[in-house]
């Protein structure tokens, strides 16, 4: 545990982060967990295992796995189209090409089923070009992108706004990022008829224990609760002038109460002991403390690359060196030293990485602060995938 402690100390002791928790688990050893820093720039109080981070796409895998609980009992089928329960997707528009403007569109092809969105090939999402007009519509009336929970309208009014904006692609014939993965939220609340808080409160954190896990974050816990920041050229004006980090979130802002619209792309907060217990759960094919909560199908699906070699290589540094599987990247080659084809996870764009490794048994989880645009959390991330790795 000295060693993961260096390791992290080194990114709070320049200033490129206020605090940091690390926790790497190998099969049934005990963990090594090391929490350093602070909660925020000021300092008022230490970083502890148990502080409450902003996950971001550390919700997706989450909400996948919602979804495959509901294939197994037969509610949903993978190849089912979705417009029984989104019907605002019954007859989607497709631009005519990638850079074509929003009113020069084509009919789809094919439905847009439950496969669709749990492997991100919905034709909705980010593409490696930012500037193609079907993505404005995603940022401006979406609210996609860094996660601003207070601003996203609610669901029913969201999935209204979707439907008048064109796929960038038809149903199937590629992978983008994000957007899927909200819509597979939108999907347990219509399929169940309960919200998705409750859904995943019931079904997923209460069974595993994970107690700090939600969409926001009550009153007696805002004490535990870390501040969210930007860095480096992502950080604005208002930059502290002391670590030169802008608060983007403060712990009684935008997560401190539940949000119109529960993100199944980015909503959650958490803690690494939570994510951890989720993480074992995957590398026990789907039971925790004896409880079967997945079926093993269901787990190797979730964890099984389900993209062609094309496809990933038109979602350019989105997945270098890996594949998609249903709410997490899996590593399809040795493209880097802590890179193990098989190693299923993500990475938050709040400062945020979880990966498990069936071939070692190993969970590793990191939170620190940081938005992912600045370069100092890259840094972070890969010194601590290299010391979980032995590398």
């Amino acid at each position: 545990m000295a060693d993961l402690r260096k390791t992290l100390q080194t990114h709070v002791s320049n200033s490129s982060v206020p605090g940091v928790v690390g926790l790497v688990a190998r099969g049934d050893r005990a963990e090594e967990v090391a929490a350093v820093g602070s909660v925020d720039v000021e300092g008022t109080a230490p970083m502890a295992r148990d502080s409450i981070f902003r996950i971001a796409s550390l919700t997706k895998p989450v909400v996948a796995a919602a979804v495959m609980m509901l294939v197994e009992e037969g509610r949903i089928a993978l190849g089912a189209p979705v417009r029984e329960w989104l019907p605002e997707l019954a007859s989607p528009s497709v631009v005519r090409a990638p850079d074509s403007p929003l009113d020069d569109v084509v009919p789809a092809v094919r439905p847009i089923t439950v496969f669709h969105l749990l492997a991100s090939r919905t034709g909705y999402g980010f593409p490696s070009d930012f500037s193609l007009p079907a993505l404005a519509p995603l940022f401006s009336e979406l609210k996609q992108g860094p996660p601003q929970p207070q601003a996203v309208p609610a669901p029913d009014a969201w999935m209204a706004a979707l439907s008048r904006i064109p796929l960038l692609h038809q149903p199937g014939d590629g992978w983008l990022y994000n957007l899927s993965s909200d819509l597979q939220g939108v999907l347990v609340s219509r399929v169940t008829g309960v919200p998705l808080p409750e859904f995943l409160a019931e079904r997923l954190f209460e069974p595993l224990g994970m107690a700090d896990t939600a969409f926001a974050v009550p009153p007696g816990k805002l004490d535990r609760f870390t501040s969210y920041y930007a860095a480096g050229s992502e950080a604005g004006p208002e930059r502290d002038p002391r670590s030169g980090l802008e608060l983007l979130d403060a712990p009684d802002g935008q997560w401190s109460s539940p949000p119109p619209f529960p993100s199944g792309a980015g909503g959650l907060v958490s803690t690494v002991d939570d994510w951890l217990a989720f993480g074992r759960m995957l590398l026990a094919e789907g039971t925790a403390d004896g409880r079967r909560l997945l079926s093993p199908d269901s787990v190797r699906q979730m964890t099984t690359n389900h993209l062609t070699t094309a496809e990933r290589e038109s979602a350019g540094l989105f997945l270098e060196g890996m594949g998609w599987g249903f709410g997490g990247a899996v590593d399809v080659e040795a493209a880097e030293p802590w890179s193990v084809p098989g190693r299923y996870g993500w990475v938050g764009g709040t400062g945020t990485t979880a990966h498990i490794t069936p071939s070692t048994g190993a969970v590793t989880v990191m939170f620190s602060q940081l938005q992912m645009g600045g370069p100092s959390f890259p840094e972070l991330m890969r010194d601590f995938w290299r010391y979980a790795a032995g590398t």
